[in-house]
């Protein structure tokens, strides 16, 4: 979800487009894009699909050199952070 959210804000600046432009695109608020561009898995499938299609992020034809690239380019943000601020990756309890 992340790396979607990733994309699709790398296509928006891309296309020189603002966060009230593409809302106003894509039929949503600025509040859902911004859940979007940041990977909340709450948001509606169509809403993601519909803004990303509008960025031009290819949906089912993989593009592996720009996946890994965008992917890399994440991870380096993320080592640079403070451990502090990074999300805490919690351990599945799924002995029932």
């Amino acid at each position: 979800m992340q790396l979607l959210g990733q994309l699709i804000r790398e296509g928006r600046v891309a296309k020189s487009l603002t966060t009230t432009d593409l809302a106003a695109r894509a039929g949503i608020s600025r509040s859902l894009l911004h859940r979007i561009e940041c990977g909340d898995p709450g948001c509606s499938v169509g809403a993601m699909f519909e803004v990303a299609t509008i960025c031009g992020v290819s949906l089912f034809e993989p593009d592996e050199r720009s996946l890994a690239a965008t992917l890399a380019r994440y991870q380096e943000k993320m080592t640079l952070l403070p451990k502090s601020i990074r999300a805490v990756k919690r351990e599945v309890k799924d002995d029932f």
